[in-house]
């Protein structure tokens, strides 16, 4: 008769549709992990009591109940991780049941049951202590990318403030801006709320969009970053652009940090574009290009990683850097990718594309 081992899986629905969890469970419904396994899979956002009770820091995460000494496995490679402990913890139950009928000895003349007791507590420790610097780390980019976030509604507001004070806009216009804008941070604050029990991806809503419409506001938003610098503003957005497959607050987020950088590392008398393209059926492409100092070859892929700056622009300005980071993983989310295509001296485009709509549910 094969052990018994009882495990508890903490993981929402998107977690279980991941490639590691469903060669998780395809393996523990197998004959190959060598125990009779009895699985209780449980949602956090339902109980989340579990997670305080297991001291859980992260999820999915895998806790065996039985045998002793719990245990807990987490991360994205829990799969990788189990087969990994499944051996120490069949020696274990070797030398437990041995245990119960003979006096304190060594397996083997080697390692006595309380040693492998001992081991396998460290080995529990470690894990832990892993898990836990991962999800410090995880809370250290939300961080980031939460203080970028609220950035941009506010410079929203405060660009419009300035234009009622020169009158350039009237009180009911500037009232209209701020409501949304308040409208961006409540919603901000309550995915905070969410993301402790949900992954940053499932806080998305991607509905019909008509991605010209958002694109003409981000730059309405914006007028006080050109207007008055004599910069030559060219825009293509054709009529018969279809809609897009996207959550309308993620694309005006995109939009705002990518006009906003161009219109930053643009000098006065500048160039900068704003195109949108129906490239194939399947995508509609976005292109935000300047006339700035242009990016380096060797630092074109790692600009879109977390907390990266240019050396050339780090000086005077405060970008690029989480923001460009925060466009790649939203684009990413819509299935999309995002890239730039630059020369120094000659100016930067950015490209990102979106799907789109077709009846998607």
């Amino acid at each position: 008769m094969r052990p018994q081992l009882q495990l508890l899986l903490v993981a929402d629905r998107f977690h279980l549709a991941s490639p590691d969890l469903r060669a998780l469970l395809h393996y523990l419904n197998g004959e190959e992990c060598g125990f009779e396994v009895r699985l209780e899979i449980a949602d956090p956002a339902l109980q989340p009591e579990l997670l305080e009770l297991h001291r859980l820091v992260a999820t999915p995460a895998l806790v065996k109940l039985q045998p002793q000494p719990r245990q807990v496995l987490a991360g994205n490679t829990i799969s990788v991780q189990l087969r990994a402990c499944l051996p120490r913890w069949q020696q274990f139950e070797v030398v437990s049941s041995l245990g119960r009928s003979l006096p304190p000895a060594e397996l083997d003349g080697s390692r006595s049951q309380r040693e492998l007791q001992l081991e396998d507590q460290l080995l529990v420790l470690r894990q832990e202590n892993e898990t836990l610097i991962e999800r410090l780390d995880v809370q250290e980019r939300l961080l980031r990318m939460v203080a970028h976030e609220l950035r941009t509604p506010l410079t929203a507001a405060k660009l419009a403030l300035q234009s009622h004070d020169l009158g350039q806009i009237d009180a009911g216009w500037l009232l209209d801006v701020i409501r949304r804008r308040l409208d961006d941070i409540q919603a901000l604050s309550e995915d905070l709320l969410e993301v402790g029990t949900t992954r940053w991806e499932a806080l998305f809503n991607p509905q019909r969009l008509a991605l010209g419409s958002v694109a003409a506001e981000a730059i309405l938003e914006l007028e006080k970053l050109w207007i008055g610098r004599d910069l030559e503003l060219v825009t293509d957005i054709p009529k018969d652009l279809p809609d897009v497959h996207a959550d309308q607050r993620r694309m005006r987020q995109v939009l705002l940090n990518l006009l906003e950088n161009a219109f930053k590392y643009t000098p006065d008398g500048g160039q900068v574009c704003l195109s949108l393209m129906h490239r194939t059926s399947q995508w509609v492409q976005v292109s935000v290009c300047d006339s700035g100092p242009g990016i380096p070859s060797e630092e074109q892929q790692r600009i879109f990683l977390d907390r990266v700056r240019l050396p050339q622009t780090s000086a005077g300005t405060s970008g690029y850097g989480v923001g460009l980071s925060v466009c790649r993983r939203i684009t990413e989310v819509h299935e999309g990718r995002i890239w730039v295509v630059s020369e120094p001296g000659e100016g930067a485009c950015f490209h990102f594309t979106v799907p789109v709509w077709s009846g998607q549910s």
